[in-house]
């Protein structure tokens, strides 16, 4: 699979979820920017109320989804504390772990950010798809069963 060269289709229907795909980001940044933040200040935000199972998260797990380098969070998570979005707290369970939670002033915003995220994703319904992707699906299952 990894020999076979792609035909114009493909590249089209890559081409075109990227270009989707970039729309949407630049609407997520430039509404961040309405409010006064960075997209990836909105996206830490999103990543600490989105987490699984609880209301905060570690400096290594934000790393790991923001797709970042552990120190570049720790930046990110102290200019949003200067904005009083976040905040710091040492583990509950693991006193050496760090917990970085919303305050109350970030659960406004990112509630405020999200909603208005996921009010463009409904508009972009049955837009915004990986265009072709049966196509490269199929095509990819067929080389994998040859292997």
């Amino acid at each position: 699979m990894a020999n076979k060269k792609l035909n114009k289709g493909e590249f089209e229907a890559l081409s075109k979820f990227r270009y989707q795909l970039r729309r949407f980001l630049r609407f997520s940044e430039e509404v961040s920017r309405e409010f006064g933040i960075t997209h990836l200040q909105y996206l830490l935000m999103l990543h600490i109320k989105g987490h699984q199972g609880r209301q905060w998260a570690t400096v290594g797990e934000l790393a790991e989804l923001l797709q970042s380098h552990h120190h570049g969070v720790v930046s990110l998570v102290s200019r949003c504390e200067k904005l009083g979005l976040v905040y710091r707290q040492q583990g509950t369970v693991d006193r050496r772990e760090v917990e970085v939670r919303l305050t109350p002033a970030g659960e406004k915003m990112v509630s405020k950010l999200a909603r208005m995220h996921r009010d463009e994703l409904l508009k972009l319904q049955g837009v915004f798809q990986v265009p072709g992707m049966q196509e490269l699906a199929g095509e990819g299952q067929a080389a994998m069963q040859k292997d």
